[in-house]
């Protein structure tokens, strides 16, 4: 009964997506004479709503006749419409200036299966600009137009810096370690969202042994598309040598008694409340593929702060992926 309910809320979605893409073609192609711009004013927009709620019920007042109009300007090519998606999916896209970014967030709409206000809060975060600032563009650029392998898969195309984790509605400073992982337990479903794609939560506290000593790894995720599992070590304060070393010692640990013959190499995570460029310029950090730290942020920023936060951490990619080729050349 549940499948027979969702292929019908789907063929609805399907038709309603197809109907209103045929509207905005039909304003922006008869009554504008396939101008964007026309001499369309607010009270021809108000007749033909008027008009249409009289045949059809609901859904054609004049600022969904709007977003009609918009959905047939961004896509004007039926086929680039993809039916899984809602109209309430749509109207959030829309607000994309950025075609690059429209593009990419529909198709990890498409992948991840997110719901309208997931998709929402993913572009309320830039997901797209973290993203992009995380990885070396140009050379996964470069790679994409390969025609013999498809793309290289490296770690820190699946981690992001900054996190946000506004959703945990914590105080902006003064809260424990051990709230922000019960936080983060609760809310585990946004966490997921966050954390990226291609996570599943494995263990929280998971006790890892030695010869004549146990540790406590704060939280582990398994990523099914790297094939690895991820170590989260969660951190008050500045970033320090003691962090790091204390990671690194995880992920040995963890590959030598945990991993699998099958499994790839561990990632470490230091989750902080603040980074250090030193830190990460002259640790372990800068040399190890395994081993990374970012930042999290308990509110949601301003745009402009989220501006700053990547541009920093641009630089930062920048001398890091610099020092390897200087290593490569030497």
């Amino acid at each position: 009964m549940c499948q027979a309910r969702q292929r019908v809320y789907q063929t609805v979605n399907s038709q309603m997506v197809q109907a209103y893409w045929h509207i905005g073609r039909l304003i922006v192609e008869d009554e504008q004479q396939g101008q964007q711009r026309a001499a369309y004013g607010k009270q021809q927009l108000q007749q033909l709503s008027e008009h249409l709620t009289r045949e059809f019920g609901k859904g054609f007042d004049a600022r969904n006749l709007r977003n009609m109009r918009a959905f047939y300007l961004t896509f004007p090519n039926w086929n680039a419409v993809r039916t899984e998606l809602s109209w309430t999916h749509y109207r959030v896209l829309l607000r994309l200036e950025n075609t690059h970014a429209r593009d990419w967030y529909m198709q990890e709409t498409l992948e991840q299966n997110w719901s309208a206000r997931a998709l929402e809060r993913q572009i309320g975060v830039l997901y797209y600009e973290r993203l992009l600032a995380s990885q070396d563009r140009a050379a996964v650029e470069q790679e994409a137009q390969a025609k013999t392998t498809e793309l290289r898969v490296r770690p820190e195309d699946y981690l992001r810096d900054p996190y946000v984790l506004d959703f945990l509605n914590l105080p902006s400073q003064t809260f424990l370690e051990s709230e922000l992982e019960q936080g983060l337990i609760d809310n585990l479903q946004q966490f997921l969202l966050e954390l990226g794609k291609g996570f599943a939560f494995v263990a929280r506290q998971q006790r890892i042994s030695t010869d004549d000593q146990d540790f406590y790894i704060d939280l582990v995720f398994y990523n099914f598309k790297l094939k690895c599992f991820l170590l989260i070590d969660l951190k008050l304060g500045k970033l320090t040598h003691q962090d790091v070393g204390q990671m690194d010692s995880y992920v040995r640990i963890y590959d030598r008694h945990k991993k699998g013959d099958d499994d790839n190499p561990t990632i470490g995570l230091i989750l902080c409340s603040q980074k250090s460029e030193t830190i990460a310029k002259y640790s372990v950090l800068a040399d190890n593929q395994q081993l990374f730290a970012a930042k999290y942020l308990p509110y949601l920023p301003t745009e402009d702060e989220l501006r700053l936060e990547l541009e920093r951490e641009r630089q930062w990619v920048q001398q890091r992926l610099l020092k390897k080729g200087d290593d490569y050349d030497a």
